[in-house]
């Protein structure tokens, strides 16, 4: 018994010194790719894919060959280098099964010839910092098909946009918002976001805009206002947008109004068109801002010209007592706009044409008492009044920049 207890542990030692001296082994030819030739003294190494740890090290023979030994299976890393060459990095396994890694001739390529094939692509950063001005790259930013410029504001970092189209950035609203360096239709920014496509966009700038006197007078006055500019891809700067609304009521009233709107490049037109009989005489406020209109007032703009802007009430508002809010006027009128800036913006001009009629009907009746000590006298009347009134201007300015150092 005690001679098979001893037969059995020496064939268990003998079958353990057989697996320990197992040696796996590596090996392969190092060549140049272009002249073929054997590449003496390349380094070699061997890395635990695990840890980037060295394992074993040599370099090529006279002839480019290498072998080397790895005392244990496991996943490895060869690396080949040599001066002057694109390193050459393969991952490989040693195993019960693959104990021998022949790479076989591994071709080395020259860095030049490597560099002249290679194409980096990369994407365009998203975000950058020019001084005062955060610039958005909008094509790093997926927005859906038709979406308007509101909705790429969105998805914007520092910017907010409410439910009723007010935008917000950096904690500060902005009051106004340029397409390419300049006012669209007027200085509402919903004008902007909710009528030019998402896709039309190029850039979004972001900065604080010195007041209008400062930028005529070069003086700084401390007057700062957050502002968005949107610039537009060249092949996107044009388009049209614009609204109709109708309305009939009881008594035979009616109202219908329709603007237009277009742009190409510098080129701007506007239409509008008014027809009712409810008092509504020319356009609102606001969409007098968005018509694009000039009037009678007059300041410097940004870039130093003469710009013409609407005063306060309409043409056909009041004149000579034959409006005043009294009777029931039926109105038609409209008007165009044209501007157009050329030769680098040194050459302008601003064009406006309005006209429209007002016909009002009505019923004056007066009712007149006087308290007199012998008693009360009454009187009354009854007027009926049916008025016409046709107006129409316009205006045209034309603005160049001299250059004062030819």
């Amino acid at each position: 018994m005690k001679v098979f207890a001893l037969l059995y542990v020496l064939l268990v030692l003998c079958v353990s010194s057989l697996f320990a001296q197992k040696k796996y082994l590596i090996k392969g030819a190092i060549t140049d790719s272009m002249a073929t030739y054997k590449m003496i003294n390349t380094s070699i190494s061997v890395l635990n894919e695990k840890d980037s740890i060295l394992l074993k090290y040599t370099r090529a023979d006279a002839d480019g060959n290498f072998i080397l030994s790895s005392p244990k299976s496991g996943r490895f890393i060869l690396l080949v280098t040599y001066p002057g060459y694109a390193d050459y990095v393969e991952n490989f396994v040693l195993d019960s099964v693959n104990t021998t890694k022949d790479f076989g001739s591994i071709n080395l390529i020259l860095k030049a010839t490597l560099l002249q094939d290679v194409i980096i692509q990369g994407k365009v950063a998203s975000i950058k910092i020019k001084g005062d001005t955060t610039e958005y790259n909008a094509g790093s930013y997926s927005i859906a098909p038709n979406s308007k410029v509101e909705d790429l504001l969105k998805q914007l970092p520092g910017i907010q946009v409410d439910k009723d189209g007010k935008i917000t950035a950096q904690g500060e609203t902005v009051n106004k918002v340029l397409v390419d360096g300049e006012e669209f239709f007027g200085d509402d920014p919903t004008l902007v976001t909710k009528n030019i496509r998402g896709d039309m966009v190029d850039k979004v700038q972001l900065y604080d805009k010195k007041s209008d006197q400062a930028t005529f007078t070069g003086i700084d006055d401390g007057e700062k206002s957050k502002t968005i500019n949107i610039k537009l891809k060249e092949d996107k700067k044009n388009g049209y947008f614009g609204k109709a609304e109708g309305g009939l009521g009881t008594d035979k009233f009616y109202n219908n109004q329709v603007m237009f709107n277009a742009f190409k490049g510098k080129q701007k037109f506007s239409v509008f068109g008014i027809f009712g009989n409810t008092g509504q005489t020319g356009l609102g406020w606001e969409d007098r801002d968005k018509y694009g209109g000039s009037g009678n007032n007059m300041e410097f703009s940004d870039d130093g010209g003469i710009m013409f802007f609407s005063g306060g009430g309409d043409d056909f508002d009041s004149f000579d007592g034959r409006y005043n809010g009294q009777g029931i006027p039926s109105a038609n009128s409209g008007g165009l706009h044209y501007e157009n800036k050329w030769n680098s913006d040194k050459h302008a001009i601003n064009s406006n044409y309005k006209a429209g009629s007002i016909g009002i009907e009505g019923t004056r009746e007066n009712l007149i008492q006087n308290n007199l000590p012998g008693g009360l006298i009454n009187s009354s009347s009854n007027q009926k009044f049916d008025n016409m009134m046709f107006r129409q201007k316009g205006d045209l300015t034309y603005t160049v920049k001299l250059d004062t150092t030819s």
